[in-house]
């Protein structure tokens, strides 16, 4: 059960949910403006994180920066667990008591160069967004924006903030599109050196990752890996 103290704690900042960075104060207010409802703010607030910022998943560096929700604000794209910092900042930045959660998944939606970097399907420590709404924890996954999904055929996640939205198992000519394997749980804030210590087991390449993927295009090698098949 949640308390009224810790509803109050998943209110305030952190360091990489950064609900009191001025861009993500201006983001909150300029999506709830006009929302009369808790639920209402929160939709719109999933649906601006999901489809104004790019998914670039070569937006992942080991260093504490690219987990950090205003980061994204600043660059107009992040990855799965920056984006889920972003929402959960402006909807903390909204009031509306938020936390971030991390599972590893089998995701279908890659390319060549991702899979030859990461050496793996697997993404470890996938991130979403819990949401308090009408007095029950709601999650949300803003991380694939609907341009990426509609070139890539997949179905974008819809939220209704209502029922739990974490993905879609098939995509949109009834292939596998992604699996859930391990849950890791929901934090308060991005638990970065847990999440780089697990990266670095699981991922061989992880020290050269931003080197070689300085100038990659991930929608692009979608588009061109379908094109090839």
């Amino acid at each position: 059960m949640t308390t009224p103290e810790e509803l109050h704690f998943y209110r305030q900042a952190g360091p990489h949910v950064d609900s009191d960075h001025p861009a993500v104060r201006a983001l909150a207010q300029q999506t709830t403006h006009g929302f009369g409802t808790v639920r209402e703010q929160a939709v719109a607030l999933y649906y601006v994180v999901r489809d104004g910022f790019r998914y670039d998943p070569y937006a992942i560096q080991a260093v504490g920066r690219c987990f950090t929700a205003s980061v994204v604000v600043e660059t107009g794209s992040g990855f799965c667990i920056s984006k889920a910092a972003l929402l959960a900042a402006t909807a903390r930045a909204a009031g509306i008591p938020a936390r971030v959660g991390f599972a590893d998944v089998k995701n279908h939606l890659t390319s060549p160069r991702l899979r030859e970097l990461m050496d793996s399907d697997e993404f470890v420590y996938h991130g979403y967004t819990e949401l308090w709404i009408e007095g029950r924890w709601v999650k949300a996954t803003p991380a694939f924006n609907r341009s990426l999904c509609d070139k890539a055929g997949v179905r974008p996640l819809e939220f209704d903030g209502q029922t739990d939205s974490l993905f879609h198992p098939l995509d949109q000519s009834g292939r596998k599109h992604m699996e859930y394997l391990r849950d890791h749980g929901s934090r308060p804030d991005v638990p970065v050196a847990e999440i780089l210590a697990s990266w670095e087991k699981f991922y061989p390449k992880m020290a050269t990752w931003g080197q070689q993927s300085a100038a990659a295009n991930f929608e692009q090698e979608v588009v061109s890996d379908l094109s090839a098949a």
